[in-house]
């Protein structure tokens, strides 16, 4: 029997497997960030153990940064005592770190790749469920707790049972103004937030084959919205090629041999998955949500469905909604670009695309947020700053921020925000916010119309960017 992609990485990972239990799985790359490390140094002092191998350790401050005066002392005594914590654990562990102010600062999710840090074939953990991002290169990479982190820090490795497996295959075109967020908004919706628990996810189909590395990363990122551990896609020249030149990323014949290997890393004809899905490209249009989970999710120009269940009509009186109510037109107060589903270069392009000599509607306030300072950076180098600010659209600093509120960036008790980021849960952008999801285009459209739009009647051509 052949395997799977995920078996072929899984395999060259094991150090050991317990009669009849979990493996002990080596990890390449550990990410920390400064909101779920701190525990697992304490624990570590506590009970008088080093960091195994410092060197195969990544830090950056993302969650808590404010996006405004980042040259400034942070406000907030607690994001400041987080931020000032991970500096000295940094450097008391000698753990390379990225913090504020540094030009390799940004959102774990988005620097690393960016860098060349993310490679093909690795397993790769974070304290952060939204890990599975880097899937996109063919990794194994998933969150892990505070006592797992402590794990990896002590002996650069994990206990682990494997999961099982499954595959998802999209095939066919996609309409016009259909991004890989929609795509995975989609998956989501039809399979259910619990359609992944216990599998590890590969996306399969020339649809996939056919998208960015942003765009492959966007849909691994929300991997975890339908339960599963994280989500993978076989590396090909498109993965080689973003990987090539990257400040941290092999080079010359080092770089032709990891090529060689990594060709190998795609699913076996013969090898079995657990579970399979098959979706028509044709049938995917811009998605929007409608309740408080990612699987709440509709075709922009659908109706919320009906349903009788306790936990839905529970979602509806927070979102404000009713059954069978159409959300086009709906006015809307907040719009947020970014987060690390969609704050890299290509989702500021597209939104730079429909924004250009339009204005921002009165009534919406939109932030733009980078999800690194070299994203930044690409931003000011080909005038996308100019198109936002002239259009009206505040461009703030790299970080999480309105993603999950843990800044100042906060969505105000009862507004609504179409937001690109990957969690709808009630207060996850503060406390009594409203949250749509959706992607960089239908969001951008959103804040010019004030309300939400039906994009693929607004748009001409948007080739040259998505």
């Amino acid at each position: 029997m052949g395997k799977t992609l995920f078996d072929k990485v899984w395999d060259a990972h094991v150090v050991d497997t317990l009669e009849g239990g979990p493996s002990i799985l080596y990890i390449d790359k550990h990410l920390i960030h400064e909101v779920t490390s701190p525990q697992a140094f304490s624990e570590l002092e506590q009970r008088n153990i080093p960091v195994a191998r410092p060197d195969k350790i990544i830090a950056t401050a993302d969650h808590n940064t404010p996006t405004v005066d980042q040259h400034l002392p942070v406000k907030d005594v607690l994001s400041r005592k987080q931020l000032k914590q991970l500096t000295e654990n940094c450097k008391k562990n000698n753990i390379t770190l990225y913090g504020l102010g540094h030009k390799y600062n940004g959102i774990v999710h988005v620097m690393t790749p960016e860098l060349g840090i993310t490679q093909p074939g690795m397993t790769i953990v974070c304290g952060d469920s939204h890990t599975s991002t880097h899937g996109a290169f063919g990794s194994i990479a998933f969150g892990i707790g505070t006592t797992q982190v402590a794990q990896v820090f002590a002996s650069q490795c994990l206990l682990l049972t494997k999961p099982k497996k499954l595959r998802v295959h999209v095939n066919g075109k996609l309409k016009k103004g259909v991004l890989p967020k929609d795509v995975i908004l989609y998956i989501i919706s039809k399979l259910g937030t619990n359609s992944g628990t216990g599998y590890f996810c590969e996306y399969a189909g020339n649809i996939f084959e056919e998208m960015s590395m942003e765009g492959r990363m966007t849909v691994c990122n929300m991997s975890i919205e339908m339960g599963a551990r994280g989500g993978m896609i076989a590396p090909d020249q498109t993965t080689f090629d973003y990987v090539k030149g990257k400040p941290f990323a092999p080079k010359g014949a080092d770089l032709d041999q990891r090529i060689a290997y990594w060709k190998t890393l795609k699913t076996d004809e013969d090898a079995v998955f657990d579970q399979e899905y098959y979706f028509d490209a044709e049938d995917i249009e811009p998605m929007i949500t409608y309740g408080t989970n990612p699987g709440m999710g509709i075709k922009i120009t659908d109706s919320i469905p009906e349903s009788d269940d306790s936990s839905f009509e529970k979602a509806l009186n927070y979102m404000n909604f009713t059954k069978g109510e159409f959300l086009l037109d709906k006015p809307i107060d907040y719009v947020f670009i970014g987060s690390c589903t969609n704050s890299r270069i290509e989702d500021f392009r597209v939104a730079a695309h429909y924004i250009k000599g339009k204005e921002k509607a009165k009534n919406v306030t939109a932030w733009l947020v980078p999800g690194s300072q070299q994203v930044a950076k690409q931003i000011s180098e080909e005038g996308l700053d100019r198109i936002f600010e002239a259009a009206g659209f505040e461009l703030r600093q790299p970080g999480c921020s309105a993603c999950l509120a843990m800044n100042d960036d906060k969505i105000p008790e009862g507004a609504y925000c179409v937001s690109t980021s990957n969690r709808n849960f009630e207060g996850r952008q503060g406390q009594g916010a409203r949250t749509i999801l959706a992607s960089p285009l239908v969001a951008a459209a959103t804040a010019v119309a004030g309300k939400i739009v039906n994009v693929t009647e607004e748009i001409t051509s948007l080739e040259a960017v998505v």
